[in-house]
């Protein structure tokens, strides 16, 4: 992948710009076998999941500079000052498609950029999420309520330059802070929800909710987790840090109990929507608020996921999980040296396969998949 504006020093976020795509998977396939080498001497490497090299994000985060009436969509210099990142080719063509609708609407809104190195000014971030279907999630960070009824008041002019802009929320982040986003979330639309359909699941995305950032290599993740499900036939699934309930959703099939657990309400809620879509063609599909962290639910599973944040699930869900009657275990991780952490605090699980998940191509980030198991428990073929 070649980009303008590395060439130029515009922006420096990918770190891996100019190196051939086969070296960077090289490389971190490399680096992701000698940091888990303790943990998976028995373990099969499967071929990694491969990633297009260049436009594969459904998401951007783009911070908003410049003047209220030429706005910047982008990053921000060194200065604190606004760079325009709209011809940026890492992103989906669909995503793309809507920088330049929404540059034109937010010059006419005319909100002033919030300006760092000042303190002063309205509009910080637009969020946009992008799904199969060509529609999208709209989010406007802003600092007060007022900017929040101007974009309001201005909706019915973004319907007509961007249609696909289904679901469209103002999110309220007053004080100055190296975040992304505040508390307050205010709907601008009826729709909240955007499906994100990923074959037969069609999943439901709140404004906050989590989701892979690359859908490509996202419906390989789930197939191959499915895949493993399937080998070893687990009657109970349980699903920790379940999200939307990507996992769950994709392992749900006759017969099979499945329980996701979830600390956020919102992203439950959205589950229960997927699951009501899906309806008969689904066993018992639960989603309960809580925090894997502290307990696990009443369930006597066959198969644990788990899928949580860079820091990993800890030294105390690890020892429950490593004491738990589950014959098998998937563990889904986007930080090798956190997983490596886990997994040596569970040692009567053994890796049976590891698999590579090429997530973020032109950067160091890289996901694993583990499917583990109990010594003496089976692994279908």
């Amino acid at each position: 992948m070649k980009c303008d504006y590395h060439d130029a020093g515009r922006c420096r976020s990918c770190t891996l710009m100019g190196t051939p795509y086969a070296a960077q998977l090289a490389d971190k396939a490399a680096t992701v076998r000698s940091v888990l080498s303790p943990h998976t001497d028995a373990a099969t490497w499967l071929a990694p999941v491969t990633s297009p090299e260049s436009h594969f994000r459904n998401k951007a985060k783009l911070v908003v500079g410049g003047r209220p009436t030429n706005p910047t969509l982008g990053i921000l210099d060194r200065d604190g000052r606004g760079q325009d990142l709209r011809r940026c080719g890492l992103y989906e063509p669909g995503l793309a498609a809507t920088f330049d609708p929404l540059h034109g609407f937010l010059s006419k809104v005319a909100l002033e950029p919030y300006d760092v190195p000042r303190r002063h000014g309205e509009l910080k971030h637009v969020i946009i999420t992008h799904s199969p279907d060509g529609e999208h999630l709209v989010r406007f960070v802003v600092r007060t309520q007022d900017a929040v009824q101007r974009l309001r008041r201005a909706l019915p002019h973004l319907a007509q330059v961007l249609p696909s802009a289904k679901v469209v929320t103002a999110n309220v982040l007053p004080e100055h802070k190296a975040v992304l986003e505040g508390d307050l979330e205010v709907p601008l639309t009826d729709q909240t929800l955007l499906p994100m359909r990923l074959g037969r699941v069609p999943l439901h995305l709140g404004p906050r909710a989590f989701f892979q950032t690359n859908t490509h290599v996202a419906r390989a993740l789930y197939a191959q987790v499915r895949e493993w499900a399937d080998a070893v036939t687990p009657s109970t699934v349980l699903d920790l840090y379940c999200g939307v309930g990507g996992f769950a959703l994709q392992l749900a099939a006759r017969g099979r109990h499945i329980v996701g657990v979830e600390t956020s309400a919102e992203a439950v809620a959205a589950a229960r929507t997927s699951a009501d879509a899906l309806g008969a063609d689904l066993g018992p599909v639960e989603f309960v608020v809580g925090d894997a962290t502290s307990g696990l639910p009443d369930l006597v599973p066959d198969l644990v996921v788990v899928n949580p944040p860079r820091r990993g699930i800890g030294p105390d869900l690890a020892r429950r999980l490593d004491g738990a009657a589950a014959s098998h275990l998937v563990y889904s991780s986007c930080n090798p040296e956190s997983l490596a952490r886990d997994l040596a605090s569970m040692p009567s699980w053994r890796a049976v396969e590891a698999r590579v998940v090429d997530m973020f191509p032109q950067t160091r980030h890289v996901e694993v998949a583990l499917l583990l198991a109990r010594d003496g428990a089976r692994r279908a073929a």
